[in-house]
């Protein structure tokens, strides 16, 4: 005998073409997961059994067949007519009297089980009811979303109306045209429906959203990614509200580590509750002001229900003989304070992945003379309208900064990287090609022309330019659109001569540029992540007292839900280190974190930086790297960066994280150090924790025998050892010049790599000399150095190039 209603503990993935396959993930879990400690509200399914007598009682069979052949999909009109018109008729048709009795016995049922008290007579349980499709959730094709779900529904009458709503829901347009597009035949198509026991995630203490096994942008998989808000979880789903987002590192969490990884603060300006109205079952209201700023799901319940994704991983794999991601919707109930599973199904979404495309760009047609030039960075070409910034101040409430206008500056700070992300180009009165400017420029893929005389003076607000950094190393300045294309080429690469890493300091592109060529991360700058991430000097958070009330005011603006200043910044520096740490988590690879090393007038730049940082004359050769650290001034500062390096590798398992010491003059610097260090508890050794040092300074080359037993890893830092071994600033434009001239620097270069390996240690180059130098690259890979660490737009053209060498 056929069944028609079967409850979720009687059926499991095998019976996906009776109950579809979202039921049929329900009743797995429950089935062969919940001795592991996975919680799933019960339920049962309507089968494809029961859609089909439906169908057959009401005679709809062969008129949905005929109108199905009728539809014409290039008329949208047509099919949008049809669609409806089928719909209507499943949804005034009538149950069979013997089905809707076994439908309503069943939700008695399962009423009385969720039943808390004999005082409430006739309980009707509240609950979902879902659609669940015979092509849904299966591992080649999702089918989310395309089918109807209702949430608070009571009462047997109602649940017989939304069922019905659900087989009708078969037959939207979206979903007919969207089986058309997968090449699934409609006639082939079944549905089920779920009835299950709603969570109440919509009072206090409760909350609902997705967890993906994966990182939802990019596709890493070394990571975990939690979206939720307050409330029911349609409006996750529906992505209608700015929700929480919690990231979490699988194999530090298998390790028994609590690794999150990075927690963003959604808006949460809503959520979906249950409504008293008979029509609208469910409404939107507006969260409460401190909620807001409060995460919605504690960190027992994230790393909780990362646990149960790891499980429902490993055991898809192991049922599928292959590796397949899920996407589980949850809820953590506000009455009961647990967590339940609502739902998990294969995950589908397939990044558009190009990690061995070489793009470059040209004009189409050639361009007229250019109205200036300057120092190019990235090739690229880019039009926009001009904005000319010169502080953040004079911008504020005056000129509004649109995506794709072209950032003109003198020089940008850090508090302008913001704008350096949404605009299509930058262009800059002053600065060299180891500028912030050129720096952060590399990092964010954004073109950009420096040291362009009268930049500021020469352009105004609203004209269009066109920028090309793409003929060179000097770029130009058009006036007008200019007619480009952009050209992709495919690379396939054997190994390089040596490692290439990469300079990573933006964790919000750090899944992007794990998808490069690479062997870790060879220089994660800290001082990146304090101006994109905090935006306020550390002293200014361990003394407030000691700024304005103006300040104070953004300050407080900006660290909302902490009482506790330092464990914002400690928290901030935390999870901008571990996400980079995650992404790029291959066994055996390095993340080297260098030490914050802003100059005295970049720390000027962020917010309360001008009650700490004094005004230099030379603040690239002046008060900054180790001698800042062990002053009595920012000391403070640098233990809580040891702090958060602590955190990382002993709270969140990140063993492959190691500090960096930039700008080290002496021996002496470099001791005095490392014992703040190991007092804020990174030990050189400590569980394997290397001390690396900059050499970038005359001494750490001269002096090589001294600093060698000290440290356990080099990086060549080249814009500033050029600039030590011939004494020219690279701050200053008028000088640029002579930075051209690079034979003391590969002397150096030589003497470093050839004394630090007499000491048996690895020594690296951080810099984009060698991918537009290509000499400069072959005389470091003669010389012997272990590992290159470039920008990770410089990664693909540096390697063609070494491809190309060999022919």
């Amino acid at each position: 005998m056929e069944k028609n209603t079967l409850w979720f503990n009687e059926i499991g993935l095998d019976d996906v073409k009776l109950v579809g396959g979202k039921n049929a993930s329900l009743g797995e879990m429950i089935r062969n997961l919940s001795e592991l400690g996975i919680r799933v509200p019960y339920g049962f399914a309507v089968t494809t059994n029961a859609y089909q007598y439906f169908l057959e009682h009401n005679n709809l069979v062969e008129s949905i067949k005929k109108d199905l052949a009728e539809i014409d999909y290039n008329d949208h009109v047509k099919l949008c007519r049809i669609a409806q018109k089928i719909r209507r008729n499943i949804q005034n048709g009538s149950f069979p009297i013997d089905l809707e009795n076994e439908i309503l016995d069943k939700y008695k049922e399962l009423s009385l089980m969720y039943k808390k008290s004999d005082d409430v007579k006739d309980f009707e349980a509240d609950v979902a009811i879902r659609s669940s499709a015979t092509s849904e959730d299966l591992a080649n094709c999702s089918f989310a979303g395309a089918h109807d779900t209702y949430l608070n529904v009571k009462c047997g009458k109602n649940v017989l109306e939304k069922i019905k709503n659900c087989f009708a829901s078969l037959y939207t347009e979206r979903a007919i045209d969207y089986r058309k597009n997968v090449k699934y035949e409609n006639e082939t198509i079944k549905i089920s429906v779920g009835v299950q026991k709603m969570l109440r995630a919509d009072i206090q203490g409760g909350c609902a959203g997705v967890a993906f096994s994966l990182e939802n942008m990019y596709g890493n998989e070394n990571v975990i990614t939690i979206n939720c808000n307050y409330g029911l979880g349609e409006s996750v789903v529906g992505g209608t509200v700015d929700v929480d987002e919690i990231i979490i590192h699988k194999e530090n969490l298998k390790k028994g580590f609590r690794s999150i990884v990075d927690k963003k603060l959604g808006s949460k300006n809503e959520q979906m509750i249950y409504s008293d109205s008979l029509e609208k079952r469910t409404q939107m209201i507006e969260v409460h002001e401190e909620d807001r700023y409060k995460f919605c799901i504690s960190d027992d319940h994230a790393l909780e229900l990362a646990k149960w994704v790891l499980i429902l991983e490993e055991y898809y794999a192991k049922r599928n003989n292959s590796h397949i991601n899920v996407d589980c919707e949850f809820g953590v109930d506000g009455q009961t304070e647990q967590l339940f599973l609502l739902q998990c199904r294969p995950e589908t979404v397939h990044t558009n992945n190009k990690n061995n495309v070489l793009v470059e760009y040209k004009f189409t047609e050639e361009p007229p003379e250019p109205v200036a030039k300057g120092i190019a960075v990235c090739e690229k070409i880019a039009t926009g309208k001009v904005k000319v910034i010169l502080t953040m101040d004079t911008r504020i409430d005056k000129i509004s900064f649109d995506e794709g206008d072209i950032l003109v500056t003198t020089f940008s700070t850090p508090d302008m990287e913001p704008l350096m992300k949404k605009s299509s180009a930058i262009i800059t009165s002053v600065g060299g090609v180891s500028s912030h400017t050129s720096i952060v420029c590399r990092e964010l893929n954004k073109p950009a022309i420096l040291s362009v005389d009268n930049a500021t003076k020469l352009f105004k607000n609203g004209e269009v330019l066109t920028v090309s950094t793409s003929q060179g190393d000097i770029g130009y300045i058009y006036r007008g659109v200019i007619p480009f294309e952009k050209q992709e080429t495919l690379l396939n690469f054997s190994e390089p001569p040596c490692k290439i890493v990469l300079n990573v300091a933006d964790p919000s592109q750090a899944y992007s540029f794990a998808r490069l060529p690479n062997s870790g991360v060879g220089l994660l700058r800290l001082e990146h992540l304090i101006s994109n991430h905090i935006g306020i000097h550390p002293m200014a958070l361990i003394q407030p007292e000691k700024v304005d009330k103006e300040t104070l005011r953004k300050i407080k603006e900006i660290t909302k839900g902490y009482d506790d200043l330092k464990k914002f910044y400690i928290d901030k520096l935390v999870f901008g280190i571990a996400k980079i740490a995650s992404a790029f988590f291959v066994e055996k690879s390095h993340i080297i974190v260098r030490g914050s090393d802003f100059k005295s007038n970049e720390f000027r730049g962020l917010i309360g930086g001008d009650f700490f940082e004094p005004h230099e004359e030379a603040p690239i050769i002046a008060w900054r790297g180790a001698c800042k650290y062990y002053s009595p001034e920012f000391r403070p500062a640098f233990e809580l960066e040891c702090q958060a390096m602590a955190k990382v590798r002993d709270e969140l398992g990140f063993k492959n994280v190691h500090f960096e010491f930039p700008f080290v003059r002496t021996t002496d610097e470099l001791i005095k150090v490392q014992e703040i260090c190991k007092e804020n508890g990174i030990e050189r050794g400590k569980d394997g924790l290397m001390h690396c040092l900059m050499c970038e300074v005359t001494s750490n080359v001269l002096l090589a025998d001294d600093f060698a037993p000290l440290v356990d890893y080099i990086s060549i830092g080249s814009n500033d050892l050029q600039m030590a071994s011939i004494m020219c600033s690279r701050d200053d434009a008028l000088v640029q010049h002579l930075n051209n001239e690079d034979k003391c620097l590969r002397k150096m270069i030589s003497m470093a790599i050839k004394s630090y390996h007499s000491h048996g240690l690895k020594i690296s180059l951080c810099g984009d000399k060698p991918s537009f130098d290509f000499e400069f690259f072959k005389f470091l890979v003669d010389e012997g150095i272990d590992a290159i660490s470039l920008s990770p737009n410089c990664v693909l053209k540096t390697l063609k190039m070494w491809e190309e060498s060999k022919k």
